[in-house]
């Protein structure tokens, strides 16, 4: 039986991961389903115990350390070893720099992005050696090109990339598997609920939603990456294509990023 860590699994991607490998593994899987809101944990664990999976819902806060050193230990109490862990637990953030008055909401950011990935992966990695495991990493595309107005998420996402880089060389010889994920707009609430330049919540999305990506696709396309032990996943044609032009004609992809955003939040 596979065990597996979700970070960020009572909705969007993370919940439709957790479903997806409940529907595809049914009983050869037991879901670990970490995140804050405890009450939506259980109805994602009622659907996958409905598939078949085992399932622990783990109510996590990932900007504290403590937390996720908890979160592995309960893991292991409850089913002795680690498979995955899939640090998908994030916040989104959107506001122009010379707006924000107070940069404590940016290190709160950086706590849940980054460090929660890094505490939860710490924990975790003596049984991800154990088993040969496989981590996960969820970053974004504001991860590989700079967007305006996403300069706190964009460094979260920028320092989980290097961060997973590294520790993917570090392992290989272990033969621990690190997949980095880099998903672009994605139809979840997660724009919504990020914080703006004064550290509340947005309440909307500064980004073209039209032709979002649907969170199952998204989510299947990270199952696929992790299964396949891939070293990355970069999501939509316009991010490969990003990616690559960054490196040839960086004043294209700026204009490419602006062109991402709503009018009414574009700097002036």
């Amino acid at each position: 039986m596979k065990v597996i860590i979700i970070t960020g699994s009572s909705d969007g991607i993370g919940a439709e991961m957790a479903r997806q490998l409940a529907r595809s593994l049914g009983g050869g899987v037991a879901l670990v389903l970490a995140a804050r809101n405890a009450a939506a944990l259980e109805l994602v664990a009622a659907d996958c115990a409905a598939a078949g999976a085992q399932t622990l819902v783990a109510p996590t806060d990932v900007s504290v350390q403590a937390q996720c050193t908890a979160l592995v230990a309960a893991c292991v109490a409850r089913f002795g070893r680690i498979d995955a862990l899939i640090n998908n637990a994030g916040r989104s953030a959107h506001a122009l720099f010379e707006e924000v008055s107070d940069l404590a909401w940016y290190e709160e950011l950086m706590k849940i992005n980054l460090w929660g990935s890094v505490w939860c992966t710490h924990a975790a990695l003596p049984y991800l050696k154990q088993s040969r495991g496989s981590i996960v990493a969820v970053s974004s595309l504001a991860g590989l090109v700079g967007v305006p107005g996403r300069t706190a998420y964009g460094a979260s996402k920028f320092a989980m990339s290097g961060f997973f880089e590294a520790l993917r060389a570090e392992l290989k010889a272990a033969g621990v598997s690190v997949t980095i994920a880099y998903p672009g707009v994605v139809a979840t609430q997660i724009r919504y609920r990020g914080y703006n330049a004064a550290g509340g919540a947005l309440g909307s999305s500064s980004l073209k939603e039209d032709k979002a990506m649907p969170v199952a696709e998204c989510a299947r396309l990270i199952v696929d990456g992790m299964q396949a032990r891939r070293r990355e996943v970069v999501m939509s044609a316009k991010g490969k294509l990003g990616r690559w032009m960054k490196l040839i004609a960086p004043g294209l992809v700026e204009r490419m990023a602006l062109a991402a955003l709503k009018d009414d939040v574009k700097p002036h």
